[in-house]
């Protein structure tokens, strides 16, 4: 049974806990799952041949498990189907809020939410498994258009392949607020502050293909 604590937070572990500005991380599971829920595109990061590669792609989450795909012949998904008991990998999500200008150059940053899980990858074999998290991946984009969209039909579905993670090793990580200048130089001539940064969506285009009958769906919208 779970505990009220695993119930809303996450267990830190050696490598969830960052050994710099540790009061900066985050374990609780509603702030990681906003995070991720926020976001398009992930990086994932794996070993190959001894050699780190990080792909940058497109994820979905259910619940406590993230779903990425790809080309049946692509490394990650190969590396972690048939007899394999998995791929290790290392998954990150970023946004980026604000560029943070000090005084001095060596006291920039910027404000951030940022998420990072570490597990055990594995191809979905389960034909239900996929088609939810084929689903899951439409709608993490655009939620309402896994419904308002073909679905893949079995040529599509067998030329893709889905890696699942778990949501078990998990931490978050964030910076707010304004530059931390040394006392030093707050009387330096240079501006200080934060130049917000955000994500606008543009109005839609529609296809040049697209008949008149066919209107802006509330989804779309509503964005």
């Amino acid at each position: 049974m779970e505990t009220a604590m695993s119930a809303t937070r996450y267990e830190p572990t050696d490598r969830t806990v960052p050994t710099r500005s540790r009061d900066r991380a985050s374990y609780d599971r509603e702030l990681v799952h906003a995070i991720l829920d926020e976001a398009y595109v992930c990086h994932l990061g794996f070993v190959r041949d001894g050699a780190p590669v990080v792909l940058p792609t497109l994820y979905g989450r259910v619940g406590e498990r993230l779903y990425v795909h790809g080309s049946t012949g692509s490394r990650p998904l190969r590396m972690a189907g048939g007899a394999d008991p998995g791929l290790a990998v290392c998954l990150t999500v970023t946004h980026v809020d604000g560029l943070v200008l000090a005084r001095s150059a060596f006291h920039h940053s910027l404000n951030y939410r940022s998420v990072v899980v570490h597990g055990i990858a594995h191809q979905v074999t389960d034909p239900e498994e996929k088609r939810t998290a084929l689903d899951a991946l439409v709608d993490h984009v655009v939620p309402g258009r896994s419904t308002d969209s073909r679905p893949a039909d079995a040529k599509e579905l067998a030329a893709t392949a889905v890696l699942r993670l778990d949501l078990e090793e998990v931490s978050a990580k964030l910076r707010t607020g304004g530059p931390n200048d040394d006392p030093e130089d707050l009387t330096l001539p240079h501006w200080a502050g934060v130049v917000p940064l955000r994500t606008a969506y543009g109005v839609p285009v529609p296809a040049s293909d697209l008949g008149p009958a066919i209107p802006l769906p509330d989804y779309l919208a509503k964005l």
